[in-house]
């Protein structure tokens, strides 16, 4: 008769073999596939009425570079900055969804976002506070004018030599100065040749000291007055609601040709000018950001690919973008134009330790690669931490595969031979309208070349770079955020008396921390749904494992115990 020891030993090998199935098997199995059902956006489902109106506001905080030597700056002198804030935000964001796809795998939408002042996160800052900062408006205005000569001249040169190449007698001429370039013998005749050429550099020149660009120039900088406020200096006096939302008011009540140069910075559509309703325009960074949207997003619902949840698939009815160069002349998309990523209000679920993510931010027109980069906990929530990479702006170039970044836009500045900016800025002009440069805060990793021509900067890697922590199953944003800054050269520009001291530098104006801290409501909603669930799951697992591994054992050794006892026959 089989003794009961083993019979209850065989029962607890059952149990363990039992525990470790449910706990490495069917446990994640359940789980993943209700993760997946969670993460898919259907009309009605919980996930999609937390698409539309995300569960918590975002937090947006903004830190501006006051100036404190703003008259000696007039005479060359290096700028010194003091930061200042955080002016913090409550962003909320709801989308306004137009339709799904006919698979339901795609949905479409627009995104309204709403600004509201924190007044107690940001004290003892308030938006009343006055400042001394770069007068964006008039500086954007004043180099997009000079770029917009330099291309009228430029085109004008390559037309010019673009006809000279066609003749027939300067084509003779040009091969025949290749054929005796540095023949001493008939040096002479290379001097006549050459002599030919730089007479027509010399109708470049002329065309380029034209009396009649001279004049306009003269009439631009008379005019500047009437445009800009009578202004003193390249910074502006002003509080920081109308920096930031209300806008710094100019091209009030002008006359004549400042009518006509407030009529064309009106016509020119700049995002960050508004109309006021006496017909003077406002400058504000982030004024028409506050209301209705307007860029159309087309989104992955995750319907057959949970993977792929909230990736962006298309924006206004593309699938690239059209601002930086293309990988050839026939149109090829570069890399530069690709549109990869989350809008970063979510992540793609089931993440793993080494791998990478996008996120897409239409602010700077690009998309950001994210690396993993350590495991964390985020009250009680495990997740893992992901932050940029040096291919953000720190490796830009043709060495880099990724020289569709330098647009070289901007004349006259401190760049390198190739038109592309030193290490860690990134020229935003093609994406923003505007000669607006992106560093880090502080301008964090940036080259000396640009640091050293500012001072009160102090770049700090853990309070200025962008980082995020993500639950890994999930894919939910726990805490981190977009921190970035906002930088305009300052420069001398031919001909305009305000500007002639001026020191070439990148002036700083302001940086951004646009991101999340999931509050104790979402942590607990979070842990109720999910990391209970989870723990329970994973005590049912080892306790049904190590219990039965433990009853099985015992029970063996008291059957082999009892098998080796030895029977004492009795005492007579």
């Amino acid at each position: 008769m089989i003794h009961w020891s083993l019979i209850v030993s065989a029962l607890g090998a059952c149990v363990a073999v039992l525990g470790g199935y449910c706990g490495w098997i069917l446990f994640p199995n359940m789980v993943h596939k209700k993760v997946e059902q969670s993460v898919i956006i259907q009309d009605g489902s919980e996930q999609f009425k937390r698409f539309v109106n995300l569960p918590q506001p975002l937090n947006f905080k903004v830190y501006i570079f006051n100036v404190t030597n703003s008259d000696r700056i007039q005479q060359g002198a290096i700028p010194i900055v003091e930061e200042i804030g955080p002016y913090v935000y409550k962003q909320f964001r709801q989308k306004k969804v137009k339709h799904f796809s006919r698979d339901g795998s795609k949905i479409s939408y627009v995104q309204n976002v709403h600004f509201d002042f924190d007044a107690d996160a940001s004290a003892p800052y308030t938006q009343d506070d006055r400042i001394v900062a770069l007068n964006m408006h008039m500086n954007a205005f004043l180099q997009v004018f000079e770029r917009e000569i330099t291309d009228i001249f430029q085109g004008f040169a390559n037309r010019l030599n673009s006809r000279l190449n066609q003749t027939p007698g300067v084509r003779v001429l040009k091969r025949l100065m290749e054929r005796i370039r540095g023949k001493p013998p008939i040096s002479w005749v290379y001097g006549i040749i050459t002599s030919i050429f730089d007479g027509v550099k010399s109708v470049l020149q002329i065309s380029e000291n034209d009396p009649g660009l001279a004049l306009l120039l003269v009439h631009l900088n008379a005019n500047l007055k009437a445009v800009f406020n009578d202004p003193r200096s390249m910074f502006v006096s002003t509080s920081v609601r109308e920096y930031l939302f209300d806008g710094v008011r100019f091209c009030i009540n002008p006359q004549g040709i400042a009518k006509a140069i407030c009529n064309q910075i009106k016509e020119s559509g700049s995002k960050t000018i508004r109309e006021q309703s006496d017909g003077s325009l406002a400058f504000s960074f982030f004024g028409h950001k506050n209301g209705s949207g307007h860029e159309v997003y087309e989104v992955h619902t995750g319907k057959g690919d949970p993977m792929r949840v909230l990736e962006i698939q298309k924006l206004d009815d593309s699938h690239n973008l059209q601002v930086w160069l293309n990988a050839s002349s026939e149109g090829e998309t570069s890399v530069c134009n690709q549109i990869n990523g989350t809008d970063a209000s979510a992540y793609p679920p089931f993440r793993q330790r080494g791998d990478s993510m996008y996120i897409f931010s239409a602010d700077i027109c690009r998309s950001v690669q994210l690396f993993y980069q350590t495991d964390i906990q985020y009250q009680g929530i495990p997740g893992y931490r992901y932050s940029i990479g040096e291919n953000f702006i720190n490796d830009i170039g043709p060495e880099h595969d990724n020289e569709c970044f330098c647009v070289d836009k901007l004349a006259n500045v401190i760049k390198r031979k190739n038109g592309c900016l030193y290490a860690g800025a990134l020229d935003l002009t093609t994406c923003l309208d505007a000669p607006v440069i992106l560093t880090l805060p502080h301008m964090l990793g940036a080259s000396n070349e640009y640091r050293k021509m500012i001072r009160g900067l102090k770049p700090d890697a853990k309070k200025h770079q962008t980082f995020v922590d993500v639950q890994s199953l999930t894919g939910t944003p726990l805490q981190g955020g977009k921190r970035v800054q906002f930088n305009m050269f300052l420069k001398s520009i031919n001909r305009i008396g305000i500007t002639e001291n001026l020191p070439t530098v990148l002036m700083p104006a302001i940086w951004v921390e646009e991101g999340i801290q999931l509050n104790g409501e979402m942590v607990a909603f979070f842990k109720k749904k999910l990391i209970n669930t989870l723990k329970t799951l994973n005590i049912v697992h080892w306790a049904t494992l190590c219990g039965g591994i433990g009853v099985a054992v015992m029970c063996l050794i008291y059957y082999i115990y009892q098998r080796g006892r030895v029977v004492e026959p009795p005492v007579k």
